[in-house]
């Protein structure tokens, strides 16, 4: 069977519309025109009869049918004798669901591509560096795998060995590759562009970035009652015009063919199809940019956003400490007299922080490494719980930690306590004798105030932090960002009272973790941060970004509303079209049949109306404009004075 023949036999009315016709024109062409109208009538008339069912049906489940009007036009122009016309409406009714078929294929291309590029398979290598081939379900937290140049990561892990770039336009939309180097995390799905990686397995393939996105998309297009809401809202009072025009053109001419001839170009197939047609492509082009919307009613509210509510830490900050400064202790005797600098002082209590367990360990770490330092092996390592870390390092013995856990090994304090909100220190001795701090912060993220600015661009009129942390470290991000209205302190059911109790509503919460899962359920529309949130938060959310990114959240708003806004002009232009039809057919300039095609050319403006949502528009432009860099910039450790507490 040809490719056009089985796509047309997944729709055997539009074969059997078509087969009524050839018969009626047969039967025309050997000079049976009765037989003709017969033949072509009665198969109009049953599928006239079988949408008035489904009519009925709707109407049960509360739904008004969109499809009065076709049905109503099917059977006034039999009665007419126009049976033609009739035909062209059934033609129009029968193969609505293969135009909407073919545009919500072009709608979900960027989907379809996706979930086509999902790994199926992984390179195992094994302990004697053979390789084995396992589903990417067999593969384990800890393996090593062989990514060969054009093949997708098959599961999230660390890479080992060279750098190596990789190809994530199927996550980010990053159109150029994105170079890696060992120790960096590799999403799945991301391609190596030439060189052969080795990935070292982190988390199982359900849990891998690229499987979420797989699973969170399927649901999402399996939604569409939501859609309908929007075609609701227009469709009696569509219907009721349309009815009332062709009763006065019936009354004022005295021809029941008028009535026949206005309804005939009434029918509703731009409220049908149309607005399904844009939200499916605005879900697609969300998916793209690493945001997954989990329902078309979803889409529908995030367009009308007018507050945003958010957590700060791992939302709005980056949910880990990193070094921001290190201070060496000034005067005669402490230390610096040993020619220590910021990086010595760095370097010794990275070697020795890299044997620990605590949080802060590795950022310090992380933050020696960054500055292109060489950290060294460390022993006798011994670990004081809530206290710190002593090690001997290039023979010197060093102590790494709380100033008063400093302070009982050096026997001296740090005499100078500057407190600033959000900010952790670590304090570091070297023989006996306390040589500097470094002082740790959780970094507010590069676009998280270019986010809320573009939010607000986008029709949001409040934002609030909701968050857990001290009064002071929330008023300092706060601060930062710009925002006003900060409730601090606050427990997982205090949030949600909070949000339900914003009055400017919907209400978007954009969160991460565990503890924002109740208050993401409770939000008119809750995004979960879910490229490292928990799996609790992305469960609960309406929208998950799989991006560590906060401002792919105004984009996902950006998109949001061009596609509600390119809907309702689809619907806009089809339903305008449509009234100066039906004004010209009260008249009696439209014959039933040629109203018929007319109203089949109004059908097509209206579905590439709404397939505009497609294509980006100029808020997405400006909002991906203003991204963060994708490349976390070099630690500049400076002198600077600040602490709120010490951390070991």
């Amino acid at each position: 069977m040809s490719p056009v023949l089985a796509r047309m036999s997944r729709y055997p009315f539009v074969l059997a519309t078509v087969a009524a016709g050839a018969v009626g024109l047969a039967l025309l062409a050997a000079g049976l025109p009765s037989a003709s109208r017969w033949v072509v009538s009665l198969y109009a008339l049953v599928i006239a009869g079988k949408h008035a069912w489904a009519m009925v049906q709707d109407l049960r489940r509360g739904r008004v049918g969109l499809d009065v009007l076709a049905v109503m036009a099917i059977c006034a122009t039999v009665a007419v004798g126009d049976y033609w016309a009739a035909l062209i409406v059934v033609l129009m009714l029968t193969g609505g669901a293969a135009l909407e078929d073919y545009a919500s294929a072009r709608a979900h291309r960027e989907v379809a591509a996706l979930l086509a590029r999902a790994p199926l398979y992984a390179h195992r290598i094994r302990p004697d560096g053979t390789v084995e081939d396992v589903a990417v379900d067999q593969v384990q937290v800890g393996d090593l795998l062989l990514v060969k140049p054009g093949e997708s990561v098959p599961v999230d892990g660390t890479l080992e060995g060279e750098a190596v770039a990789f190809d994530e336009s199927s996550l980010t939309g990053e159109s150029l590759p994105v170079e890696h180097v060992a120790g960096d995390a590799v999403l799945s799905g991301s391609v190596s562009e030439q060189e052969v990686a080795t990935v070292r397995a982190t988390v199982l393939a359900r849990d891998s970035q690229y499987q979420q996105i797989v699973a969170l998309v399927q649901a999402a297009g399996d939604s569409k009652a939501p859609i309908v809401r929007l075609a609701d809202r227009y469709a009696v009072p569509f219907t009721l015009v349309a009815i009332v025009l062709a009763g006065v053109a019936w009354a004022v001419s005295g021809d029941p063919v008028r009535f026949a001839e206005v309804l005939v170009v009434a029918t509703p197939c731009p409220l049908l199809i149309a607005a399904p047609v844009a939200f499916i492509a605005g879900m697609s082009r969300a998916a793209k940019n690493g945001a997954v919307i989990k329902s078309g009613g979803v889409l529908e509210q995030l367009a009308r956003i007018r507050t945003a509510a958010f957590d700060k830490t791992g939302t709005m900050t980056h949910g880990r400490p990193r070094v921001e400064a290190v201070e060496l202790l000034d005067g005669p005797g402490d230390g610096t007299g040993d020619g220590l600098g910021v990086d010595d002082v760095l370097r010794y209590a990275a070697a020795a922080e890299q044997y620990s367990s605590h949080v802060l360990a590795q950022a310090v770490v992380d933050a020696a490494l960054a500055r292109g330092l060489l950290v060294p092996t460390a022993s006798d390592v011994e670990e004081i719980t809530a206290g710190g870390v002593t090690a001997v390092v290039d023979g010197r013995r060093v102590a790494v930690g709380k100033s008063a856990f400093v302070a009982s090994v050096t026997g001296r304090t740090w005499e100078h306590t500057t407190v600033v909100p959000g900010r952790m220190t670590v304090h570091v001795g070297v023989d006996g004798r306390p040589v500097g701090r470094l002082v740790l912060a959780d970094e507010v993220r590069a676009n998280a105030r270019a986010t809320l600015e573009r939010l607000r661009t986008l029709g949001v009129r409040h934002e609030v932090m909701l968050t857990g942390d001290a009064e002071p470290t929330a008023r300092h991000v706060a601060d930062l960002l710009g925002v006003a209205d900060v409730r601090a302190g606050l427990l997982p059911v205090d949030k949600v009272q909070a949000v339900a109790a914003l009055p400017d509503r919907p209400v978007m919460m954009i969160g991460d973790g565990v503890n924002d899962a109740p208050v993401l359920a409770a939000a008119d529309v809750g995004v979960a941060m879910g490229a490292k949130g928990s799996t609790a938060a992305s469960e609960s959310a309406d929208v998950v970004v799989m991006l560590d990114d906060i401002g792919r959240v105004a984009l996902t708003v950006a998109i949001a509303r061009r596609t509600v806004r390119v809907a309702l002009q689809a619907i806009g232009v089809g339903i305008a079209l449509s009234v100066v039809l039906m004004v010209v057919a009260a008249f009696g300039l439209i014959p039933a049949v040629i109203g018929a095609t007319l109203q089949e050319v109004v059908d097509l403006v209206a579905i590439l109306g709404a397939l505009r949502a497609v294509r980006p528009g100029r808020d997405e432009a400006q909002v991906v404009g203003g991204a963060a860099p994708r490349t976390a910039p070099r630690p500049q450790l400076s002198a600077a004075s600040a602490s709120q507490g010490d951390a070991g």
